[in-house]
Formats: structure tokens, C-alpha cells, sequence
């Protein structure tokens, strides 16, 4: 037998299976081992700053997670917030508002009305009959000056006479001009609780000449539930407060409400303070003011104290606006928290209150002349009661009586003539030496055929436009006219500034300013008048 001549080849060995390493991994050949090892083998500080990245990475996720989880529910929150506060409001008719207006001025001017409705369910507050739409139990001309730092209420008693225009009724038509009426009574001649707010600010505009920007009416339970928001108003008395001092038509002195000096009220014991009227100082509407401009002060001071922001703003509002009615430009939550908003820098000091130039007339209280158009003057001017320029604008010349033109007028060439359209004496001529001061010619001074402008109007006749406006330079706010005469008239309203010692120290009469109250004055002080 042949053999091979190479020699046999080794048998092949199997090849088995690693045994496997304790946790069912295979063993890695020693080399292998030593390279991995090295590669894991970080320093120990460097491991841990590694993985103190990797925590804070995933902190930071669950972090943002979790904020954007707030920020959704929270805009939701805030959304359903807003769209009850939305289902709260109720506005009241604007094709009521007259269509002759003042003009439009520097700052803004807000109507607040007390309503003593009965509607609603106030019967259960106030007393009366439940279906009795009210009058205006209470109103105040908030002034708040272009600067937005400074602000003055001007209280109107209700029992003063006035001229009421003509208001439009629930079927369409207009009243005719009521004269010599207390103011109180505009609220009611609308007939409705839609309309008779209208009615009001046209009276009030009448009034003063001013253009009333928002009107706001807050009825008894809609006052009740916001001292109870708040936590509360701190008041005080100047003494002891009877059931009767409420109401005079009770036979005995009734059980005590109120003891003398400082307290804290809310809800219907807060309805009962701005109400009480008998017993203190002459028991009249004058001193009700007095008490009432000293609860608003306080009112506002435990507002700014919580905080003027949109968390704290909301309860307030949502309080507010349940028994609020306002006009269309306030008809939403985020027009009615903005406009508040736009209130939060003016301090305490700043914010006044007076009541407007009056006297006895009889058992009504009639308008003190010249002294409340110089009030009206010196808030269309934006001059405060101390007499300072608050229009915001840089460098403004200090209080005048008479106005002056920001830019140089030339009157040269242009004949003029003045006519006074208020019950303010002397006004004409005073105008007149405006113009001639500034090189017009005066043709002529004379009282206008009524008394009862409460603007400027500069009249012209055909090709005049252009020497009227010049014209108009020197009267701010003035409003251009085209007339069927041949030349120009001015007919002066109650927007014209009126003149005085009064008027150029302070911007308006001494009297209201020394009667003046600060947000800030003593609770105690200056609560009744008689």
C-alpha cells in the first residue's frame, strides 16, 4: 500500500464556546480587556461633572416641561377669566350721546355714577320699590391728566340745578331742554337703564364743556360686593351713628350702626356709611360728599396697597363688573383692566377730590360763577389744582388766564369779531385784547345770542378758511365753523379760559383749592360740612 509522501494533517480542533462570565457576558482575551478598560478609565472628576451635566440637562427639560404646562393652563385660566368678565359687563347705549360734543382734550375724563336703582336685586340693599330704574344717588367728573400721574374727582351734588338737554327716549324721540332742574333728575329721563346714562354724561358735558370719555354706573350691590373683595374700607365717623341718622322717618333713635372713629366696613355696613345723610354736621347732601370723597380716597389706598396688578385687578373686576354698567369704549374685560392698568402710577397725593364751585339755593344748591368755569378752564388745560402743567409736555409754561399760542400767530391784516357765549362777564373783551396783542383787528365785542356755548367756535365766511385757523391759534380746541357771513366771529364758550388772581396762582378758584382732599389726608379729617 502506498502512503503519502506529506505528512498527516493535525486533526482539527472544535471550537467551543467561551465560558461565560458571571451576568452572562463572554470573557473579553486579557489585551482586549486592559484597552476598553483604559478607555472607560476617566478620571474620577471628570465622570462627575459628566454626570452632573446629564442631571441638569434633564432637570432643565422637566423644568421647561412643566412651565410650559403652567403657561397653557394659566393663558386658558386667564381666557375663562376674561370671558366671564366679558359676560359680566353691560354697556349702555351710545346713539343716546348727543351729537354735539365738546371737543376732544388732553388727558381723559371718566362719569362715575352712583345708581340707587332698585333693579336687580338692590331693593334688598336700598330699601324701595324693586322696579324703579333710580337716579344718580351719587356722580363724580373723574379728570385724569395727560401725564398719567395726577388725577382729581369733582363731586356734583345731586340737588344741583342745572340745564338738562335733550335726551333720547326708549321710542326714539328727544326730550326737549329742561332748565333749572336738579341734576340728579338727568338720570332718570331716559327711562331705562340703557339709556339713562347717556342722558347724564350729555348733562354733564353740558355742564362743563368737557368731553366725557368713558361713563361708568355702579349700583348699590355692585358697591357692596367690591368693598367685600377688597377686605374691607377704613372709614371714620365723627360720632355715633343711630338707625335713624339712616333713615329720618323712624320714630326712635334705633339700635347703634356706628361708633365714633375709625373702623373698617364692607359690604351693607360700607352701603350704609356712603349713605348716612341725617344727623351729622347741617344733614345735608353737602356733607354726604365729604364722607363719600373720604371713602373713595380710602377705597383707592387698599387697592394700591394689595398691589395695582392684572392677578389682583381681576377679582376687583369680576366683583365690579357683575352689577357695572359702562359705556361701548369700556364694553370688555381687557378695555376695562388696560384703562385701569393705565391708572397704577399716580400716587395717593396726587389724587384729588373737590366738589364744584356751589351755594344754597333755597333747599338746591346752585353753580358759583365765575368760579366753575375757571375749574372747567383749568382741566381742559391740564393744570392741576396747585396749578401745575400736567399735559406731559416738557418745558410747559406755568398757569395763565389767558391762552397763548405754542407756535407765533400773525394777525396781521385779519379782522375779527368776538362774541361771548357764556354768562362769564368781561370774556369778550379779554379775547379781544388776545388778538390785538398778536396784531389782529378787532372789529367789534358783544355777547353772543345765547349764553350757553360750552365751546369756542370760530365762524368764516367764504375764502376765509386760512385766516381762520390762524385765528384759531391763539383759542386751543377752538372748533372751525363755515358760516354765511363774509368775515370771522369767535364765540366764546365755557372753554375759554376765564380770568381772576385765582385762576393764574393756581389754575382754578382758591376755594375749591383750599376745600381740596388728598388720597392721602387723615381718615378723620374734614368729614361734614356745617
Amino acid at each position: 500500500m502506498k502512503t503519502s509522501s506529506h505528512p498527516a494533517a493535525p486533526p482539527r480542533r472544535r471550537r467551543t464556546a467561551p465560558a461565560p462570565r458571571e451576568g452572562g457576558r463572554r470573557d473579553v482575551p486579557e489585551g482586549r480587556r486592559n484597552v476598553r478598560a483604559g478607555r472607560r478609565n476617566v478620571p474620577e472628576g471628570r465622570r462627575d461633572v459628566r454626570a452632573g451635566r446629564r442631571r441638569k440637562r434633564s432637570r432643565l427639560r422637566i423644568a421647561l416641561a412643566i412651565a410650559l404646562s403652567i403657561l397653557v393652563l394659566g393663558a386658558a385660566g386667564l381666557g375663562w377669566v376674561f370671558l366671564e368678565l366679558n359676560g359680566n359687563i353691560d354697556t349702555f347705549s351710545a346713539d343716546g350721546i348727543s351729537g354735539d360734543r365738546p371737543a376732544a382734550a388732553k388727558g381723559a375724563n371718566v362719569l362715575v355714577i352712583g345708581s340707587d336703582a332698585r333693579t336687580g336685586g338692590n331693593s334688598a340693599l336700598g330699601g324701595g320699590d324693586k322696579d324703579d330704574i333710580g337716579r344718580s344717588d351719587t356722580a363724580f367728573l373723574l379728570h385724569v391728566y395727560a401725564d398719567r400721574r395726577h388725577a382729581v374727582a369733582v363731586s356734583i351734588p345731586r340737588d344741583t340745578l342745572l340745564t338738562i338737554p335733550p335726551c333720547k327716549l326708549p321710542d326714539g324721540s328727544w326730550t326737549k331742554t329742561r332748565t333749572n332742574t336738579m341734576f340728579n333728575a338727568a338720570y332718570s329721563v331716559g327711562q331705562t337703564a340703557k339709556g339713562s346714562p347717556a342722558c347724564t354724561q350729555n348733562t354733564v358735558e353740558e355742564l362743563t364743556g368737557l368731553r366725557v370719555d368713558h361713563t361708568v354706573v355702579v349700583d348699590f350691590k355692585g358697591f357692596a360686593e367690591l368693598t367685600d373683595v377688597v377686605g374691607g374700607v377704613k372709614v371714620c365717623l365723627p360720632q355715633d351713628i343711630h338707625q335713624k341718622d339712616l333713615n329720618p322717618n323712624r320714630t326712635t333713635r334705633g339700635k347703634l350702626l356706628f361708633r365714633k372713629g375709625e373702623q373698617t366696613v364692607a359690604g351693607q355696613k360700607a352701603l350704609d356709611y356712603v349713605r348716612i345723610r341725617h344727623g351729622i354736621g347741617d344733614g345735608s347732601d353737602i356733607g354726604r360728599i365729604k364722607r363719600q370723597q373720604a371713602f373713595v380716597a380710602s377705597l383707592i389706598a387698599r387697592v394700591k396697597s394689595d398691589g395695582l396688578t392684572p392677578t389682583k385687578l381681576l377679582p376687583l373686576a369680576n366683583a365690579a363688573t357683575k352689577s357695572m354698567t359702562v359705556d361701548p369704549g369700556l364694553g370688555s374685560a381687557d378695555k376695562l383692566i388696560s384703562f385701569a392698568m393705565s391708572l397704577r402710577d399716580i400716587d395717593l397725593h396726587n389724587t384729588k377730590f373737590v366738589t364744584i364751585p356751589w351755594r344754597y339755593e333755597g333747599a338746591r344748591v346752585a353753580i358759583v360763577q365765575p368760579d366753575a368755569d375757571e375749574l372747567w378752564a383749568a382741566l381742559k388745560a391740564d393744570r392741576t389744582i396747585d396749578g401745575k402743567d400736567a399735559s406731559g409736555k416738557k418745558g410747559a409754561a406755568p398757569a395763565s388766564a389767558s391762552p397763548s399760542a405754542e407756535e407765533p400767530v400773525s394777525g396781521d391784516g385779519i379782522d375779527v369779531a368776538v362774541y361771548n357765549g357764556t354768562t362769564t362777564k368781561g370774556l369778550a373783551a379779554r379775547a379781544a385784547t388776545t388778538l390785538t396783542d398778536h396784531g389782529f383787528t378787532v372789529t367789534g365785542t358783544a355777547n353772543a345770542s345765547t349764553q350757553d356755548h360750552a365751546d369756542t367756535v370760530i365762524e368764516y365766511g367764504p375764502g376765509q378758511k386760512s385766516r381762520a385757523e390762524s385765528v384759531a391759534g391763539l383759542f386751543p380746541g377752538a372748533r372751525l365753523k363755515s358760516g354765511t357771513g363774509t368775515g370771522i366771529s369767535v364765540i366764546l364758550g365755557r372753554s375759554y379760559p376765564a380770568e381772576g388772581p385765582s385762576a393764574e396762582a393756581t389754575g382754578v378758584p382758591k376755594a375749591v383749592a383750599d376745600d381740596a382732599r388728598s388720597a392721602d389726608d387723615d381718615l378723620c379729617s374734614n368729614l361734614s360740612y356745617g
